[in-house]
């Protein structure tokens, strides 16, 4: 029997959950069905812009469906490419992560956790092996091959005011985490570091990203977090064990651990987050992210044609997530993603026109 379309879930809760959402949900069974067919054509590395490929013939008419408990991992037929119990087995929340979708291939994990949010306990996580449409920024699509870690998760708030501060949340967990698995595994550090709004540096270069979407129904904000993370692919720019590997040769990071480390942190981070605020959190996270004191000029265009430059020093965060800046005589500029281009290593903003 090919291997179909597969859901491996870690509780009988969560094959129940799996099963009501393939049976009630038209957009969940395309998107399961998306998953069978012959592999991808040579996918583009991920983090590279490639145009959304065609879904015709990217079907498999009969695709099936299984929803399986963690019990029943051992007798499918193929082995599959995440290990179930290893993840298990490193995982200590009560619950963010206890409940797995797991799939070979995708079109994205964030479209399927968004569509059947309602049907899924929070706290899901869907993990894929290739995402073909993966979801980024400004409606960015990505394709993505193996070697990264693809999942997305869901999570509840209902205080609006916080939540654009969230995706700060996921990428401090997702630092925090690698730095304490290098820590418990006697692994030379690896210094992932944020920059601002939602990506992953490391050396310099981009190894990952964050994209947290929300709706609002019954007086709760439903949130959707995705997150992709270069472990073992190093095109187009690096990955996490090729830069372990120039320090140590014996050691690799996997993915089964990373992910039940960053759902560790994330609890705990979350809670804190929810309880007490991001206050709490932004030493941390200043600690980790790359603009404490850094210099830009933001470059605006007049209707007339002439360009007006001010040089700012990136002072933190505002209290509803957006950059916090002053010049030099101490007037304060608050910069919006949506409004500006940013290139931090050049040092430059520029106000785009609407």
């Amino acid at each position: 029997m090919p291997l179909g379309h597969r859901l491996l879930l870690s509780s009988a809760a969560a094959a129940a959950a799996a099963a009501a959402a393939a049976r009630s949900s038209s957009s969940a069974s395309a998107a399961l069905r998306r998953i069978a067919g012959p592999p991808p054509p040579s996918p583009a590395p991920w983090g590279s812009a490639a145009p959304s490929p065609s879904s015709e013939g990217d079907e498999e008419e009969g695709g099936e469906v299984r929803v399986l408990l963690d019990s029943d991992v051992d007798s499918i037929e193929h082995d599959p490419t995440f290990g179930f119990q290893l993840y298990m087995e490193a995982l200590s929340t009560k619950r963010f992560g206890r409940l797995l979708v797991w799939s070979p291939r995708i079109s994205s994990t964030h479209d399927l956790v968004t569509k059947n949010f309602h049907e899924l306990p929070i706290g899901t996580v869907c993990v894929a092996d290739i995402q073909s449409k993966g979801r980024g920024r400004a409606k960015n699509v990505w394709e993505s091959p193996p070697g990264c870690l693809l999942f997305s998760f869901t999570l509840q708030m209902d205080d609006g005011r916080k939540l654009p501060l969230v995706q700060y949340v996921a990428s401090l967990a997702v630092t925090e985490a690698i730095k304490e698995l290098c820590i418990t595994k006697g692994l030379p550090p690896l210094d992932v570091r944020i920059k601002w709004p939602n990506d992953l540096y490391l050396n310099g270069l981009k190894v990952g990203g964050i994209l947290c979407t929300s709706t609002y129904r019954s007086k709760n904000f439903n949130v959707c977090a995705g997150i992709g993370l270069n472990v073992d692919n190093e095109k187009p720019t690096t990955c996490l064990n090729a830069v372990l590997q120039e320090k140590t040769s014996s050691h690799r990071l996997k993915r089964e651990d990373i992910l039940a480390s960053f759902f560790n942190k994330f609890e705990n981070l979350f809670e804190i987050f929810s309880d007490q605020g991001f206050q709490f959190l932004e030493e941390l996270y200043y600690d980790t992210w790359l603009h404490s004191g850094q210099k830009v000029v933001i470059e605006e265009k007049h209707e007339d044609q002439s360009v007006e430059e001010t040089v700012v020093t990136v002072q933190g965060l505002t209290s509803s997530g957006y950059l916090l800046a002053t010049d030099e005589d101490n007037k304060t500029y608050e910069l919006h993603p949506d409004g500006n281009s940013f290139d931090f290593f050049k040092g430059l903003v520029r106000r785009k026109i609407k």
